[in-house]
């Protein structure tokens, strides 16, 4: 434990006296050895009278406290000092023990005593000799060692929290100018641009600075009176829906946002606009569009859900296995309303995405509005890089091919099941539906490990355990290596 740094350690040892006694036989000369043992108790934290050999002969203590953390049971007593320090202070006091008064009076050393409470104790010494015996008074420097470390966790954290600002900063930086769409930055006050990336910069033109210019600038007389109207809004109630705005030269129309936030006491206005294509819809490419409308048609159910697993769009094949007539009744409803175990399957699903990124063929199953049901496979792709964060899901109903399977050819038994039924006559019925319970018990929880990727926390969740119950039954199966999940 570093009770001091290096500067204030030398300070300390090499701190002389800055004035002696004029005439201490004068003043002291009536002073019997009770009173010089009061005099350097009350002086020092810690008294220490040691022979010329090093063992300690007597010992003080200013604060019980203190004797209670070192020296509780008084065993310091007839002990060297060298066995009440750590090995680290050896030389130190070897040091001590060897040195005396000079001129520029006692030199003081950092010693450091293990404690009862398993933390070192920092106390600075200095050595006085009189005659044969050796005095040593300490001063305990465990409060300035607290005040030190807590300065130094202080200081780290600030350190975090800068390096976390800076590199938010640098992300936002970076989105703000790989931005495809126009944003601004105004000041909510005056409507004054403080800052405009790239494309903002292109769409107004490359010869007008916009930093600086009064908005809204730029856009027809009713565009104008729409973004102004949009603004006083964002500035009462802090957001407005959007509104469409046409630029001065009358060609391009935009989808116009903005959003009030405060910066260091300062209220700022984030104004975004988005290309608006002849039919209404986000301007897309030709191939995009194209893409698109080849995914509405794929014969699987594709879903995309925001973070939470709410639905945010669907396909016609999504809507035909849910039995939903529009696509108006599953938006913004939890998807495992519909697909797995409400709470459960859905909670694995965006848990993996979470860590992984992707999912690729999760068997489940799908209820349908009016109740059909289907086995399906969900494969899943997480995007985290675009404006809105969400998930995407492609369902494939495999009802059919599990039951080829199943007709083809049933299910072979485990070896474990049929070395069970080799048993019947041999054993009680009451041991074989025990036998029976173990191995069902493996099974299932080989099962759930395997379709949760060893992820045992999904698995206990998916089996309806507790965690240390998981745990337990592991070790009683044998199955995988819990040497690192310690107990539990």
């Amino acid at each position: 434990m570093a009770a001091c740094m290096p500067g204030e350690a030398r300070f300390w040892r090499d701190l002389p006296l800055v004035k002696l006694f004029m005439s201490p036989k004068e003043s002291l000369g009536d002073l019997d050895a009770e009173s010089a043992a009061t005099l350097i108790s009350a002086a020092a934290d810690v008294s220490l009278i040691v022979d010329a050999k090093g063992v300690i002969r007597d010992v003080a203590f200013r604060s019980e406290e203190l004797e209670n953390d070192l020296d509780p049971d008084g065993a310091w007593l007839g002990k060297p000092w060298l066995d009440t320090v750590t090995v680290e202070s050896h030389p130190k006091v070897q040091a001590l023990l060897k040195g005396g008064s000079g001129k520029g009076g006692p030199a003081w050393r950092q010693v450091n005593h293990p404690s009862r409470k398993g933390v070192d104790v920092p106390v600075l010494y200095s050595v006085v000799r009189l005659g044969r015996r050796i005095i040593a008074v300490g001063r305990d420097l465990g409060a300035i060692a607290v005040l030190q470390q807590r300065l130094v966790q202080a200081q780290q954290s600030m350190e975090r929290d800068h390096s976390r600002l800076r590199h938010a900063e640098t992300r936002y930086r970076l989105l703000f100018q790989m931005s495809d769409e126009a944003v601004l930055i105004l000041d909510a006050g005056t409507q004054r641009v403080l800052e405009a990336n790239p494309a903002a910069t292109r769409l107004f033109g490359e010869s007008r600075k916009l930093n600086g210019r009064i908005f809204p600038d730029g856009f027809d007389a009713a565009g104008t009176d729409t973004v102004q109207a949009l603004l006083a809004k964002v500035r009462a109630v802090g957001r407005s829906d959007e509104v469409r705005a046409r630029l001065a030269d009358g060609e391009r129309e935009f989808g116009v946002s903005a959003y009030l936030f405060r910066q260091e006491n300062t209220s700022l206005v984030l104004v975004r606009l988005a290309s608006i294509s002849e039919g209404g819809a986000a301007a897309i490419p030709a191939l995009s569009a194209k893409l698109l409308k080849l995914v509405e048609k794929v014969p699987d159910a594709l879903v995309v859900t925001d973070p939470d697993g709410r639905i945010i769009a669907t396909n016609p094949a999504f809507l035909e296995m849910a039995q939903l007539a529009t696509e108006a009744q599953a938006q913004n409803q939890p998807l495992d309303r519909w697909v797995g175990r409400p709470g459960v399957d859905l909670a694995v699903l965006t848990a993996t995405l979470r860590q992984h990124g992707s999912v690729r063929l999760f068997p489940t199953t799908l209820r349908g509005e009016y109740g059909a049901t289907a086995d399906i496979e969900i494969s899943a792709v997480s995007d985290v890089n675009g404006g809105r964060p969400c998930h995407g899901f492609a369902i494939r109903n495999v009802g059919r091919r599990l039951s080829a399977e199943g007709s083809t050819a049933a299910r072979a038994l485990p070896r474990s099941v049929e070395q069970l039924t080799e048993l019947i006559g041999r054993v009680s019925l009451k041991d074989l539906v025990r036998e029976a319970t173990d191995v069902i018990e493996k099974l299932c929880i080989e099962a759930a490990l395997e379709l949760t990727g060893d992820n045992r926390a999904s698995a206990a969740e998916i089996l309806g355990l507790s965690r240390q119950s998981l745990y337990v039954k592991l070790r009683r199966y044998g199955l995988g290596d819990l040497a690192e999940e310690g107990s539990g």
